[in-house]
């Protein structure tokens, strides 16, 4: 990809708002060649009707749940049988909840795996053995998360799927290299979309006061959805495997990796006033 997305067969899950919306419109700007999916059917189509407005080219689209193989199968289908192999697969749906083992219930869990895992794991299974087989090369990208890096309080279940995501990801590095395929993972902290806003945090009340002021304060160091859609294309221009959105994830990560006493002590001190300040009802 170092010489840009022109004329680049793209394909992008989560394109009806947020970083997939931002990725598509950008994408379009350059000049490539839109495969958009999104389960909301609305926001897909305002996706659509921008991405042409700039000029570009959406070849298909269409509203789908990414948890749902058959469904994923059957979209990729249609694409190759009237198109060529991918150059660039962007797995970027996610949903998110919060909450501590005690609150979570399976259904949290299930979701999670469902969407944030096997949802890429479905498109990478239909999308990624035809560029193979093409033997043009490409890239493969996963929007996982800084909960798929350090251990952040109450994102088990979601933590579940994403570091899994990023596992998944390490090994097609090397798995596809021969292949002239190239994998990154981005590994956003927050980031201003609607997800922060309708996330659900399990065994809290949202409109709680103190959850408000704290979820404001969460939102409040969210990097836009338009910086992480340019560090990811750049970041896959330079074929980076980590691909990092904010400076503080990455010095996060880095501490874990270089200090892990130390980091361990201070994630169990973020934990203590993460529940403090969420304030959760109590179970039993």
């Amino acid at each position: 990809m170092a010489q840009g997305f022109a004329g680049k067969r793209c394909f992008l899950t989560g394109a009806a708002s947020g970083i997939g919306r931002s990725t598509a419109l950008r994408l379009a700007a350059e000049g490539a060649e839109l495969f958009l999916t999104d389960r909301n059917a609305e926001g897909l189509a305002e996706t659509v009707a921008e991405a042409r407005a700039l000029g570009g080219l959406v070849s298909a689209h269409r509203v789908l749940d990414i948890a749902d193989y058959d469904e994923v199968a059957a979209f990729g289908a249609d694409i190759h049988g009237a198109h060529p192999a991918m150059d660039v697969v962007m797995n970027i749906a996610g949903v998110s909840a919060w909450g501590t083992v005690s609150h979570l219930t399976h259904r949290h869990w299930e979701s999670m795996v469902a969407v944030n895992l096997m949802g890429p794991i479905h498109v990478i299974e239909t999308f990624v053995p035809p560029m193979v087989f093409a033997g043009n090369g490409g890239h493969i990208v996963n929007v996982s998360s800084a909960a798929g890096l350090v251990a952040l309080p109450w994102h088990a279940a979601y933590s579940a799927s994403k570091f899994g995501l990023l596992g998944v990801s390490e090994v097609l590095r090397f798995d596809l290299a021969r292949h002239g395929i190239g994998v990154s993972v981005v590994v956003p902290g927050a980031v201003r979309t609607p997800l922060v806003d309708t996330v659900e945090i399990a065994g809290v009340d949202r409109e709680h006061p103190q959850v408000r002021k704290w979820v404001d304060r969460f939102s409040g160091h969210a990097v836009t959805p338009e910086l992480v859609a340019d560090k990811m294309l750049r970041g896959i221009e330079r074929n980076r495997f980590l691909i990092y959105t904010s400076h503080d994830i990455r010095a996060l990560y880095a501490f874990k990796r270089l200090a892990w006493w130390p980091y361990s002590v201070a994630m169990r001190r973020v934990n203590v006033i993460f529940t403090r300040a969420l304030r959760p009802t109590k179970t039993g």
